[in-house]
This record gives C-alpha cells, sequence and structure tokens, in this order.
C-alpha cells in the first residue's frame, strides 16, 4: 500500500444539499449535550481579588446613585446637540445583534457543514472553531439575557422620565422600556464582548475595552442611563462572562481548567484545509 487514500465517491448536489439539515439538527444535538455534560475537569477557586473587585463595583453603584447620577445627568442635558447625536449613533453599537447574529450565523453554518464523511483532522477543525464562536455567543447572549429580565423587574425610571432626574423613581415588575434603566443593557453587552473576546484574542483586548468604555459612555450622553446602570451592566457582562469561561473550561471546551486560557485556535491554513475537504465533493459532483 502507498498510504494514499482512497477517493470518495462525489455526491449528487441534491443529496449534498439534504445532508445539511441532517448534519444540522446531529450537530446540534451533540453539541448541546457536550455542553451540559458533568465537569471533566476541577476549577480553581474564585480569586479573593476578583471577589474584592465585585465588592468594591457594587459600593461605587450605591455611591453613585447619592452622588453622582443626578449630576451626570443634568451635564448631559448641558452637551450641545450636535455631540449628543453623534453620541446616538455610536451607542447603537452596543445593541447584542451586532455580535449575536454573526456568531450564532457561524454556529449554525459549522454544524450544517461538519459530517462523519469528512477526514477526522478536518472534522476536529469545524468542530474546535464550532466551540470557540460557541462560547462567544453564549458568553455575550447569556448575560445580555440576564439583564432584559432583570431590569424590567427592578424598574428603574430612566434618567429622561418625569422631565427631571431622580436615581432613587422606582416601578418594580412594571415591564415598561422607560423603566428599564438598572443595568445598562448596552454596557453588559460590550462588557461581556470584551471579556469574551479578549479571552480568545488577548491581543484584541485593548480595543475592545475601548470600544466597551466608549459605548458605557455613551448611554450617559444620550440620557439613557444613569452612570450607576452603566456600573451595573459593566458588572453583569463582565461576570457573566468569566462565569461562561468557566463553564467551558470545567468541560474542557475551548480552555484550560487550571488558569482558564485559551487552548490554542486552528491556524488559517488548517481552516482553509478543512473548508477545501467541506466543498470538494460539491465541486466533484458538477
Amino acid at each position: 500500500m502507498n498510504g494514499t487514500q482512497p477517493a470518495r465517491p462525489a455526491l449528487p448536489i441534491s443529496q449534498l444539499v439534504l445532508t445539511l439539515p441532517q448534519n444540522l439538527l446531529r450537530n446540534l444535538g451533540q453539541w448541546c449535550c457536550v455542553l451540559v455534560r458533568a465537569p471533566r475537569a476541577k476549577t480553581r477557586r474564585v480569586p479573593a481579588g476578583a471577589i474584592a473587585a465585585i465588592l468594591l463595583t457594587l459600593a461605587a453603584i450605591v455611591a453613585s446613585m447619592f452622588f453622582l447620577d443626578t449630576a451626570a445627568s443634568a451635564w448631559a442635558r448641558g452637551l450641545p446637540q450636535w455631540f449628543r447625536d453623534i453620541f446616538e449613533q455610536i451607542t447603537n453599537f452596543g445593541l447584542a445583534g451586532w455580535f449575536l447574529i454573526p456568531f450564532g450565523f457561524i454556529v449554525v453554518v459549522l454544524a450544517a457543514v461538519t459530517s462523519p464523511a469528512l477526514p477526522p483532522a478536518a472534522e476536529g477543525v469545524l468542530a474546535g472553531l464550532a466551540a470557540r464562536f460557541g462560547f462567544l455567543f453564549l458568553a455575550i447572549g447569556a448575560p445580555g439575557l440576564f439583564t432584559t429580565i432583570v431590569k424590567r423587574m427592578i424598574g428603574r425610571a430612566r434618567p429622561f422620565v418625569g422631565g427631571h432626574d431622580d436615581p432613587f423613581a422606582y416601578m418594580p415588575f412594571i415591564w415598561r422600556p422607560e423603566y428599564a434603566s438598572m443595568p445598562s443593557g448596552h454596557s453588559t453587552n460590550a462588557a461581556a464582548a470584551a471579556i469574551a473576546i479578549g479571552a480568545l484574542w488577548p491581543r484584541a483586548r485593548g480595543v475592545m475595552w475601548l470600544y466597551a468604555l466608549l459605548i458605557m459612555f455613551s448611554r450617559v450622553v444620550v440620557l439613557a442611563h444613569h452612570p450607576s446602570d452603566v456600573l451595573g451592566g459593566a458588572l453583569v457582562g463582565a461576570s457573566g462572562a468569566f462565569l461562561v469561561r468557566r463553564y467551558f473550561a470545567a468541560r474542557r471546551l475551548g480552555f484550560s481548567a487550571r488558569d482558564f486560557a485559551a487552548y490554542p485556535g486552528p491556524s488559517i491554513r488548517r481552516i482553509r484545509a478543512a473548508l477545501r475537504r467541506v466543498i470538494e465533493p460539491a465541486e466533484d459532483a458538477h
């Protein structure tokens, strides 16, 4: 034997298309089972420094409600309209859809094209990519969902409600957008994205945190939130992303259980090779 693999029979285009939903359902089911399985490794305890940082942030939130929130809203009302108009556009980039739609789309595509018919190396590369983008989706989406629910239960009035800012105006469980100020959803999304993307690509941390701070600042400028809301959102987003990373690390999905460092991802060369193996059958079928 010369060690070469026999050529795979070309599949008709119609059959290839029919396998996509089968692959999608099978892989999403298998990946969900992997996510809910018992931890495979023991993770270290939450560092005392992290607990201290959370407590300090909570103290800062309370202090801001008493000493900063009203002054910040008064300052924002005095800004030139052209300045606020700029930040009205910037703040839209804090919506979760900027991250969840592309990351979710990538996961769905990977689930559809990953097939047992692929060589093990190619299948492993695609599964590894799915784990990374699945982490990004959950690390941003889970804190955002939590904030969406909790903020409407808290029922804090936004700075513009009533024509004057009252940081202590609350209507719990009212489920109205103008009473959904605490915590800030945009800040949650931005902080979670900064933590999640920075966890996989450390060189991007500086840019991502600059983005997050700009989004947080914009929420105060456009009078959508108080500074304490922004701090609360940042705390939820960062903590939520850290917890999702810890969850993945305990199951050895993309991260080390020892120090939560990301495992090396597949190289561009290996990704291209895997994608070529996905495309080859369709090309052969012509």
